[in-house]
């Protein structure tokens, strides 16, 4: 649609009373899109919350980045588990880098389209906050930047002619796109983040810049976008905040960051490190108290670097029970806008990562790399965003101040009220007051109620105190409303609730062998299942009071028309809270939409009601009961399209027969991908580096630039050439050279076809300075060196003013002297094109500058029957080669996997190697039907499963692997191999209620290997 207006309106939240869940006294500001047929949606927020459509919404959210899954048919499936979390949002980062690869030149189809996971999104019911940049840090190579920037003259995140310059382009293509896909036409976006952690400069320039703030935002408003604004400061300090006075420059809604355990992954237990603020609250008041509390992203796992520890310890260190800590410490500041980075974090395919990171970005996240929930902080957080959901006084609550000397019986344990406000609603958020205590801690609990002042618990018939063990934080409820019916209390945590029509379900849920009590109005309560000598039942005053154990049986208590279910936390973890579609599109999240509450094991997606009957999907990966314990009325449940009859039922799963190539027994052909140290090999068609200056505050120190991005290359392993002459009567020369490819990069140089020195890499290193004599040298003869350099992604440009994006990638400089300084004339490639990258599909970045990825080798369809090209032997990775050098190796298989009906989740495993007690020094890139999917440094690490995703891999045909080793030992004819490679599932299959076809990432023949023009 044409939009001829945008009118920002102040009016009273009041004039929306009749709409609003829960009104109050307060200003709303509104965004009114004027059309030529009139008003249409409107995107509101007050000091509490935004609001949909006049209804308000807690935007809880999971960091999800389309560009980390290269495959549109799979963003559905993580949506849909984000959506099953109880998440209403999504938040989305774009990377420039990808799309503006080539300056002047905007692609965005493909993989890199952004519609698709726009459709995504809306099918899910799933609103979007995105996040554009042009800075986005993002742990991407430059932080976003493409490689082309650092030509740029201009500082960087400033008001810099040139900069602004650079960014126009991709401002204004993208910020169309998503401008098509706002709320206010039809589409799920419904909040705009414009650059990212613009927190703390360097090297004294203007900051905050408002100059430059205001054109970011200015660009994008031009793109046409009219959703709100918000900010991500990396800190809260109030940058740009509504409130802040000290400039004109303001975003509509102002939020901020927290990752409060840091990034150390080596002891996920310690968190002596961290920090649990609780005066976050108050910062909010002094900084924006007009805005709706928003932390954009707050710690939903941890970056690990090479030589790191894994991502399994980084999600262990941000586990449950960091989140059941952490998050609910959020809520104690009335957090309405929570995002969690990440919730899925993907993968680093194509050398998109900055070099501090490998090729997996799993994150430790709640939902793994390879898409699977089975790790228990995805229940956890389901628990916790499920019953905020349920919990709509939440909102418009007030807090109170935090304390260790009131309501409990000690000051061992810590509680911050959230008072209701204009609801009789109360929560208090209980957590010990030395937060990474592990101490099992008696207590009871003090607190005024409608029923006057009460000490829970009442009952002492299986404990007279509640017990807070170790790390651990709960919500008590007090005068909770459940539509008409007060739950005077519960100390067991809340799920979530249902009332339908005149009966209504709850779920409750707590510790193994903890104690807890609930009341209700005098009903009648009684046992409907569940060990009685657990549970004990009195009546005190108008109240039913029950006090119950948990154990892992599972009890059921019925009190009047309420029905409750007392359950085991790990218990818990197996239910879900499906919001019932009206039909199987685009249901958003609502509070006053019905749920189905399903007892259902590993994976519930979606429920929907239609002619009678309850639809359910889902995945299974046991046999598994479903049982509903609630919903509106239905006949007969399907599940996954069929018919199972009345639940409960069970659902048997069976295995699924694979039938996975062994590659250690598969055919491989290999060539020789160094061609280049021979004295033979002619770089005529090489870059010249006669670049004699450079804006780089990095200056050189040589008569020319050498740095790669200074001729277009950014990605991927890097050459050099350099010859030389020696002088009349010289047989000895002095050598130094100093490289940098970020850190854990190596290198390899030749003298002529002869190695002369292997830098193997350290993961804390990102350069290296080298000295040699090179002796034995024939006088008046020419000579050539080769370098070859891994490029490990660019820095990024967090701090604004740095510019360190800008540090140079490839050889810094050289000498090569004997009594005097002899000239050398330098030759580089990288990737074919460089900028202007011959591989559409697959982006700028998948390649680099070896021989094979220069002719398209990896690429399916290759000549690997060409024996003037490729020898096809019993060489393979597994038996590898001796002496240094790059050899690729390629191999083809057929898959036919039985999906949709199951989701397989595959992975490549490789096996360490070693060479004399110790890692090989070896380097591997893994190519999937073209992608690079894996970076491998065999003596750093730690990664060695790389999954693949179906789309990437065919499940259903023919599949082409290309691998290669880089062999760094020292030229003693040590043989670099690996001791195994495998193709396995990294978890368990599951039988699957995705329902539908993956379509592959690329079409063969034009996305396949053909001759290339110019290719040397």
């Amino acid at each position: 649609m044409l939009f001829r207006e945008l009118i920002t309106l102040l009016v009273a939240a009041a004039a929306f009373a009749g709409a609003l869940a829960n009104p109050v006294q307060s200003q709303a500001k509104i965004l009114v899109i004027q059309e030529s047929d009139g008003l249409q949606d409107i995107v509101t927020w007050d000091e509490h919350s935004i609001f949909i459509h006049g209804e308000r919404i807690l935007f809880y959210s999971g960091e999800f980045h389309p560009f980390r899954l290269p495959v549109p048919d799979l963003w559905l499936d993580v949506f849909q588990k984000i959506k099953a979390l109880g998440y209403s949002g999504v938040s989305f980062y774009v990377d420039w880098a990808l799309l503006e690869g080539e300056r002047g030149t905007f692609r965005a189809d493909g993989v890199f389209a952004l519609e698709p996971f726009f459709h995504a999104a809306s099918e899910a019911g799933i609103y979007l906050l995105a996040r554009l940049g042009p800075y986005v840090n993002a742990e991407v190579s430059g932080g976003g930047f493409p490689g082309w920037l650092t030509r740029v003259n201009g500082t960087f995140r400033t008001n810099s002619t040139g900069f602004l310059d650079a960014t126009n382009l991709y401002a204004r293509e993208v910020g169309s796109i998503i401008a098509k896909a706002q709320i206010t036409n039809g589409g799920p976006v419904i909040l705009f983040q414009p650059e990212n952690e613009y927190t703390y400069p360097a090297n004294n320039i203007t900051f905050p810049n408002g100059d430059y703030f205001r054109y970011v935002m200015d660009q994008f408003r031009n793109a046409g976008i009219v959703v709100p604004m918000i900010s991500n400061d990396a800190s809260p300090r109030g940058i740009f905040a509504p409130g802040n006075t000290s400039t004109d420059v303001h975003v509509d809604i102002y939020g901020h960051d927290g990752y409060l355990l840091g990034f150390n992954c080596q002891q996920p237990s310690n968190w002596t490190s961290a920090t649990l603020h609780t005066d976050w609250g108050t910062l909010h008041e002094q900084e924006s108290p007009s805005t709706p509390y928003s932390i954009i992203e707050f710690q939903g796992g941890s970056f690990d670097p090479w030589g790191g520890h894994g991502f399994d310890n980084c999600a262990a260190l941000t586990n449950e029970q960091f989140e059941r800590v952490f998050y609910k410490n959020n809520w104690s500041f009335l957090v309405t806008i929570q995002n969690f980075y990440m919730t899925y974090g993907g993968t680093n395919w194509g050398n998109l990562g900055h070099h501090l990171g490998y090729t997996s970005y799993d994150y430790g996240a709640p939902i793994a790399e390879d898409r699977a929930v089975t790790r228990a902080k995805y229940s956890e957080t389901k628990l916790s965003a499920n019953f905020l959901k349920v919990t709509p006084s939440y909102i418009t609550a007030t807090n109170l101040n935090y304390t260790n000397g009131s309501y409990a019986s000690t000051p061992d344990v810590a509680v911050t009220p959230i008072v209701g406000n204009g609801s009789d609603t109360d929560l208090y958020v209980i957590r010990h007051a030395a937060f990474a205590s592990r101490a099992s801690t008696g207590y009871t609990f003090t607190v005024s109620s409608s029923a006057g002042n009460i000490t829970i618990p009442q009952l002492s018939q299986i404990s007279d105190h509640l017990t807070l063990n170790g790390r651990d934080s709960k919500v008590h409820v007090v005068d909770y409303q459940l539509r008409g019916t007060n739950l005077l209390y519960s100390s067991a945590e809340i799920f979530t609730w249902q009332k339908y029509n005149t009966s209504t379900v709850l779920v409750l849920y707590g510790g193994e062998n903890e104690t807890h009590e609930f009341a209700v109005p005098s009903s009648q309560c009684s046992v409907v299942s569940g060990e009685t000598s657990s549970i004990a039942i009195e009546t005190l005053g108008n109240y039913d009071v029950v006090q119950w154990a948990v154990t892992p049986e599972a009890k059921v208590i019925q009190c009047g028309t309420l029905t409750f279910h007392l359950l085991w936390r790990n218990d818990a973890y197996n239910w879900w809270a499906l919001e019932v579609a009206s039909s199987s599109v685009r249901s958003f999240s609502s509070p006053t939409k019905d749920s189905v509450i399903v007892n259902g094991g590993y994976l519930m997606r979606a429920a929907r009601i239609e002619h009678g009957n309850l639809y359910l999907t889902g995945d299974i990966n046991a046999t598994t009961t479903i049982a509903v314990a609630g919903s509106p009325s239905f006949d007969n449940m399907y599940f996954n399209g069929k018919d199972v009859g009345k639940p409960p039922v069970n659902i048997e799963y069976t295995k699924p027969e694979l039938k996975l190539p062994n590659l250690s027994q598969a055919t491989w052909s290999s060539l020789d991908s160094l061609p280049e140290s021979s004295p033979n090999y002619s770089d005529d068609l090489w870059t010249i580096a006669n670049k004699t200056e450079t804006v780089n505050q990095f200056q050189t120190t040589t008569p020319e630039v050498l740095y790669a991005g200074e001729y277009g290359y950014h990605a991927g392993s890097l050459l050099y050439r350099g010859h030389f002459a020696t002088p009349e009567g010289v047989t000895s020369l002095n050598l130094s050279i100093s490289t940098q490819g970020g850190y854990a990069y190596g290198y390899s140089l030749w003298l002529n076809s002869s190695s002369i020195y292997e830098y193997p890499g350290l993961s804390t290193s990102q350069s290296n300075n080298l000295t040699l004599q090179l002796s034995l040298l024939t006088p008046n003869t020419d000579y050539v060196l080769t370098l070859l350099i891994d490029h490990m992604g660019l820095t990024e440009n967090f701090y604004p003013g740095n510019d360190t994006m800008r540090e140079p990638r490839g050889l810094l400089s050289y000498a090569v002297a004997a009594s005097e300084s002899i000239p050398v004339t330098w030759k580089l490639t990288g990737n074919l094109g460089g900028e202007s990258y011959k591989d559409k599909t697959r982006g700028p970045l998948n390649e680099g500058g070896m021989f094979f990825e220069r002719q398209g080798y990896h690429l399916p369809g290759a000549p690997v029957n060409n024996s003037s090209i490729f020898i096809s032997s019993s060489d393979s990775p597994m038996t590898g080669f001796s002496g240094p050098g790059v050899r690729f190796y390629a191999t083809t298989f057929s898959l036919d996997l039985p999906t949709p009906e199951y989701d397989i989740p595959l992975a490549f495993v490789f096996t360490n190697s070693s060479a004399g007690g110790r890692p090989s020094r070896l380097r591997s890139q893994l190519y999937v039907n073209g992608f690079q999917f894996g970076k491998y440094v065999n003596h750093i690490g730690p990664q060695t499963s790389y999954p693949v995703p179906e789309g990437i891999l065919n499940y259903h045909g023919d599949n082409y692997i290309g691998l290669s080793l880089w062999n760094m030992e020292d030229d003693d004819g040590t043989t670099v191999k690996l001791d195994g490679l495998e193709l396995r599932t990294s978890s368990t299959p599951v039988m699957s209620g995705r329902g539908r076809e993956v379509k592959l990432s690329y079409t063969l023949p034009q996305d396949g290997w053909s001759r290339r023009d110019g290719a040397y």
